[in-house]
Formats: C-alpha cells, sequence, structure tokens
C-alpha cells in the first residue's frame, strides 16, 4: 500500500476516533446537565427572592438538586430543605442554600403539597406534604448512596418532617431536624386563625384552598395527634432556632420542643440580643445560618458574629 493512502486512512481512523470520544464527552456533559436542575442566583432577602420565584416557579435555590452529587466523608449526610407554609423553595432557600453548598454539603430541596408550577406552596394538609417529602427524601438517599440525611426546615417544613419520623419511617433516615421558626405548637396568629376556627364557616373558607392553615391552629387535631406520646424520638437530634420577634407562629414559644436530651432550643435573642430577624426572614438571617451549621456540624462549631450595637450612654 502507497505511503499516501496509509496516511490517509490513518488520519481517517484519526477522526473517527476523536469525534467518538468527543461524542462520549459531549453525550457524557449532556448526562451531567440533566442531573441538575435549573436554579436561579442567591438573594439577599425573601422579598427579592419572591419577586424572582413569582414569574419562574419552578427554578430552584441555587446549588441544590445535584442528582451526581456525592457525599463527601466530612458531610456524609445530604441536607433537606423544607420549605414553609405558601412560599416555594426558591423563596425560602436563596440565601441559606448556597451557605450551605460552599460548607461541603449536597443540598437538596423540591416544591411540595401545592399545585405543579405554582409560586404558592406548602398548602396541602400537612401529612399530605410530609408524605411527599418522605418520598422525595427517599430519592435523595438513593441519588446519594447516603444512609440517612439532615433535614433543615422552615415553619411548616420545620414541623411536618416530625409526622414523617412518627409516621412513615423517618427515624430511621432522618439524622439531624433543624427547624426554623417551626410550627412545633402550632400558631393562634395572635388570635385570629383561633377565632376562625369557632365559626365554621370561616374555618372551611381558609381550609379549602388552605387546608394547612387549619392544621397549623395550636388546637388542630392534627397537631395534637402529632405531639401525644411525646413530640420527639430518641433516635433523632432536633434544633429549633427562634425569634422571638416571630409574627406568625404566636405565640412564639409554641416553636420549642419539649425539654429532652436530644434536643436544642435556641432563641436567637438569647444568642444575639440585637437580632430582629422575624418569622419571613430567619431563613435570610446570618446568625441563624450560623447557628444551622452549628448544628449540622456540632464538631466543628463557630458562635456566631453578632452585629455590633452602640452602647447605651445614660
Amino acid at each position: 500500500m502507497a505511503l499516501g493512502t496509509r496516511l490517509r486512512r490513518a488520519c481517517a481512523l484519526g477522526v473517527a476516533i476523536g469525534t467518538v470520544l468527543g461524542l462520549g464527552t459531549q453525550a457524557h456533559a449532556a448526562e451531567q446537565a440533566a442531573e441538575r436542575e435549573p436554579t436561579g442566583p442567591p438573594q439577599p432577602n425573601i422579598v427579592t427572592a419572591l419577586a424572582y420565584s413569582a414569574v419562574r416557579p419552578t427554578v430552584m435555590p441555587p446549588h441544590t438538586n445535584d442528582w451526581g452529587c456525592e457525599p463527601s466523608p466530612e458531610h456524609p449526610n445530604p441536607v433537606l430543605l423544607s420549605n414553609g407554609t405558601l412560599v416555594n423553595s426558591y423563596a425560602d432557600w436563596a440565601g441559606l442554600s448556597g451557605k450551605l453548598a460552599d460548607a461541603g454539603y449536597c443540598v437538596f430541596s423540591a416544591n411540595l403539597g401545592g399545585a405543579e408550577g405554582s409560586p404558592i406552596q406548602t398548602v396541602a394538609p400537612v401529612a399530605e406534604t410530609a408524605t411527599q417529602l418522605a418520598e422525595f427524601g427517599d430519592r435523595v438517599l438513593a441519588a446519594t448512596g447516603a444512609e440517612q440525611l439532615d433535614v433543615v426546615g422552615h415553619s411548616q417544613g420545620g414541623m411536618n418532617p416530625r409526622y414523617w419520623i412518627k409516621y412513615l419511617g423517618g427515624e430511621a433516615k432522618i439524622d439531624r431536624l433543624i427547624g426554623l421558626s417551626p410550627s412545633n405548637y402550632g400558631t393562634d396568629l395572635f388570635g385570629l386563625l383561633t377565632l376562625v376556627q369557632r365559626v365554621p364557616p370561616l374555618r372551611d373558607l381558609v381550609g379549602v384552598p388552605f387546608p394547612a392553615f387549619n392544621d397549623q391552629e395550636e388546637h388542630s387535631e392534627f397537631l395534637a395527634d402529632l405531639n401525644s406520646g411525646g413530640d420527639t424520638v430518641a433516635g433523632v437530634d432536633y434544633t429549633v432556632i427562634q425569634t422571638k420577634y416571630d409574627e406568625v407562629v404566636t405565640p412564639y414559644s409554641n416553636a420549642f420542643l419539649d425539654p429532652a436530651p436530644n434536643v436544642d432550643n435556641i432563641l436567637l435573642q438569647d444568642v444575639c440580643p440585637a437580632d430582629k430577624t422575624d418569622h419571613l426572614g430567619i431563613t435570610y438571617d446570618p446568625i441563624a445560618a450560623r447557628l444551622v451549621l452549628n448544628a449540622l456540624d456540632p464538631a466543628d462549631a463557630t458562635p456566631p458574629r453578632c452585629r455590633f450595637v452602640p452602647p447605651v450612654v445614660s
């Protein structure tokens, strides 16, 4: 065979091999991209996050839902974010999710308990939302290969995992539950929600579109059942982070769980007296974020840096 012919064939073979390898690389890249759901940018507060998600209701918080994420030996438990009543995942977690990812965690979240594609989520009966959360948690465990996960929840999202723990096998799957202003013992909403429950037409007016509201009234049958026989189990570590300026869970002490060796009830103002964070702002509060990171990794806990308060001159 002539040298020129052999060279042409060698070149053609090289191009073919390169094309195959290139297609393989492109296919691998496409596969990796498919494993990561669309996410939005970080936000400084819930107001900007709500505005962003209002027109992009299916977008997920930054650095979440990378289904190819492999938990590190330092942080073997993936973190599942559970959002509060009415708000979607992005609105609640567009600040904290990035901090968790930067700390080395695999972070996951989902819109549950609401109509698909709606910016309003977590309004279904609490047991229904908790069941969806448990199913999503099983998906996270299967994808990451982790034995357990940690849940960080806000408002209802800090309370409804307890239904998963009590009734859906979550005791063996959840290592730590960290609630930010959780509605563990419900709310009277300054007496308004309790008053609504006493007037059946008003109760139904609220309960038909938003069953989660009535489930979270402090005297509801749902909460009485959830808290009966003890509000915690021995196999899970619980942390509650609450603010005395909570305007949704009222009285604010309804967030706290009964004292137990595996329960840490934290009032933000006992840590940093000048912190004025309210219910809606707590997921974006830097002090609360530091306390979440400490609860997830107590061995490397760092004291929060409180804001400077000028001394009072008498």
